[in-house]
């Protein structure tokens, strides 16, 4: 198997909006609509997708479709370039709606970061500090 991740999909509540969220809150650029079904935001790495929570719970098959955790035990981390960047991104992500469940700070690694959830309750990390970039804009984690 060659080392990849294509795509992440999250299971929303509301796709409209959820895509309002990422596309006009956080600016993440697509080129499709809600009544498409899915939507696909393109990044610098991974594909991130939004997709019906229901629908996705259906597509694993029967008996997925169950209430969600507040914790799953999964991040989403968005590495930013400079230290200022990380306020930047979670005041951005404020205004768009979203809850800042951790403020930024110093982390324990050396880094800086904090942390904020979608209106689905995904939990982001904005991070700093803990790798360079290669020009294509993926980390560099060695």
């Amino acid at each position: 198997m060659e080392p990849r991740i294509s795509l992440i999909t999250l299971g929303v509540a509301d796709l409209h909006r959820s895509y309002e969220f990422y596309r006009d809150g956080l600016g993440l650029p697509t080129s499709r609509k809600p009544e498409e079904g899915v939507v696909f935001f393109r990044t610098s790495g991974v594909v991130l997708a939004l997709y019906p929570y229901s629908d996705l719970a259906g597509d694993v098959g029967p008996g997925w479709e169950v209430p969600r955790s507040k914790f799953t035990g999964i991040t989403i981390a968005h590495n930013v370039r400079e230290r200022h960047q990380v306020d930047e991104v979670l005041e951005l992500a404020a205004r768009a709606g979203a809850e800042i469940v951790k403020p930024a700070a110093d982390t324990s690694w050396g880094g800086y970061g904090g942390y904020f959830t979608d209106p689905d309750g995904y939990l982001w990390e904005i991070a700093w500090g803990a790798f360079p970039f290669h020009e294509d804009g993926s980390l560099d984690v060695g």
